[in-house]
């Protein structure tokens, strides 16, 4: 976790469902973390350049990110994310229902830092984001945050 106050996590997921049990999973694990949303790429990408209405947003310390996305698919946010030299150090987790071999490739030859398979019933949905938590807040050192 970083040491300068709680972890601020960016969900790009445009289920408010699998959004609450996200928030819901976390809070069972009483994770100190902050948890801001956006729905779809193009929100992302406002919030990640502080662009309105998010102009006063941290930078977040954690992106977990879906992949089926309106607007801005989550594969060409992962592009944008990577591609630009003050969002790449982010750690991008891909958290989507797809298995798919050829999807999990691509999205790591976009340097996604992890892909995580979200499963379908709550308890292991709870586990996978509690061990995302436990790693990526816990046990690993994050870049520094800046201003978004």
């Amino acid at each position: 976790m970083q040491n300068d106050g709680a972890a601020i996590i960016l969900l790009v997921e445009d289920n408010p469902a699998d959004a609450r049990l996200l928030v819901e999973a976390l809070r069972e694990r009483q994770s100190p973390c902050t948890v801001a949303r956006v729905a779809n790429g193009l929100e992302a990408l406002a919030y990640l350049h502080g662009h309105e209405p998010y102009a006063s947003a941290p930078r977040p310390d954690l992106l977990l990110l879906d992949l089926n996305l309106p607007r801005l698919s989550g594969r060409e946010l992962l592009a944008r994310i990577k591609r630009d030299p003050a969002l790449g150090q982010i750690p991008v987790i891909v958290l989507s229902s797809s298995q798919d071999a050829d999807e999990i490739d691509a999205c790591y030859a976009l340097h996604a830092n992890a892909y995580v398979s979200k499963p379908v019933e709550f308890e292991a949905f709870s586990a996978v984001v509690q061990a995302i938590e436990r790693f990526w807040l816990g046990a690993a050192t994050l870049p520094a945050r800046g201003q978004a």
